[in-house]
């Protein structure tokens, strides 16, 4: 990835409030990127957004991508070299009680973006970022690769494949790998694993539900112990997301598909073990505790991805091990609650990952 190749680049960015959307929103401006962002309103209070000042370096738009006028208006405007679409409903749970918001932000909002988009000329790479949850998971003992079945149990899930779905539709009718000469767009998706860091204050998912319970001075409750999850910094993702993009702009179809990021085998633990790594991390009164009343709902309990492709085709790499995220997350908090400033600090820790050396 070249810090050269992104300055200066216009970027169409959805999602731009939400936590990894915050989080590459400030890569992006460090990069020297000229980034517009168009989401909804910060989904939480507090929330990295805000926190870390993420709307000082870039152009913010607060609008819907359920909104196709207002959104191809506003594409049209910026008219960008690049469009990476995060924006999403992103909780699993929250998408039992809410399907057709769930339907309507994941698979309609993602045809949104990608029409207009087409309806801009100056485009030359979409990044559309789903989840490793699209696949149709039997829970088997090894990770899924980019060819196998969509699927999804739950809305959440199956909105996510939905939203592969449409994307590989619009590659092949209308940004056709074999027409790239005509269109000169390169489209790609994305599939990261569970995603934590420091300034994700959503609810319903562990390490947010940690860092309150700390904050509160209460035990944390957890409701799938045994349940495995390729855990990753949200730095790791980010980092693939960026080297494709580069990619699909400089070698367009090559590289117009989709590919899973996600850790190393070994860091695939499950949710007790990184419950207890955090008590240890933060030691005086953590504490967790598991409730055996929580939700029937069904959560998958295994899920790990193969990352073959973004490791020979894109040269990406994991970092930092389960054991440094989880420390990184303890420390940002940390720095939070003793009221340092978030933006500088969070440029730290991307500029500290960028010039660490994988691990492979």
């Amino acid at each position: 990835m070249s810090s050269s190749f992104w300055a200066g680049r216009s970027v169409f960015l959805t999602g731009h409030t939400g936590f990894k959307g915050s989080w590459l929103s400030l890569w992006l401006q460090s990069l020297g990127a000229e980034v517009t962002g168009y989401a909804l309103k910060p989904p939480t209070q507090p929330n990295l957004f805000e926190v870390a000042s993420v709307e000082k370096g870039m152009r913010s738009i607060i609008g819907d991508i359920r909104d196709l006028d207002s959104l191809k208006k506003t594409m049209k405007e910026v008219n960008p070299d690049i469009v990476i679409h995060m924006a999403a409903q992103p909780l699993v749970r929250y998408s039992y009680s809410n399907p057709v918001e769930t339907y309507a932000t994941n698979v309609m909002g993602t045809l949104h973006v990608l029409e207009a988009a087409r309806d801009n000329k100056n485009i030359k790479a979409i990044l559309n970022v789903t989840s490793d949850k699209c696949y149709d998971n039997k829970e088997i003992d090894r990770g899924y690769r980019e060819d196998e079945p969509m699927g999804g149990f739950d809305p959440y899930s199956n909105s996510k494949g939905c939203a592969e779905l449409v994307t590989s539709a619009y590659r092949n009718s209308f940004f056709n790998i074999a027409k790239y000469k005509e269109h000169g767009v390169a489209l790609a998706s994305a599939r990261a694993g569970n995603v934590i860091g420091g300034g994700d204050w959503a609810e319903d998912r562990l390490i947010p539900d940690f860092m309150r319970a700390i904050e509160a001075n209460q035990k944390v409750s957890i409701r799938n112990p045994h349940a495995i999850r390729p855990w990753q910094h949200v730095l790791e993702p980010l980092q693939g997301y960026l080297m494709l993009c580069q990619k699909l702009y400089e070698e367009g179809p090559s590289f117009s598909e989709s590919f899973n990021f996600g850790p190393d085998e070994k860091d695939a633990k499950n949710v007790e073990w990184i419950a207890s790594h955090l008590v240890k991390a933060w030691c005086e009164g953590a504490a967790y505790q598991v409730n055996s009343n929580a939700s029937s709902l069904h959560e998958a309990h295994f899920l790990k991805l193969d990352c073959t492709k973004a490791h020979q085709k894109l040269g990406w790499q994991p970092k930092w091990d389960i054991r440094v995220a989880l420390d990184k997350i303890s420390t940002w908090h940390r720095a939070y609650l003793n009221g340092e400033d978030m933006a500088q600090y969070s440029l730290n820790d991307i500029k500290m990952y960028a010039s660490a050396n994988s691990r492979n």
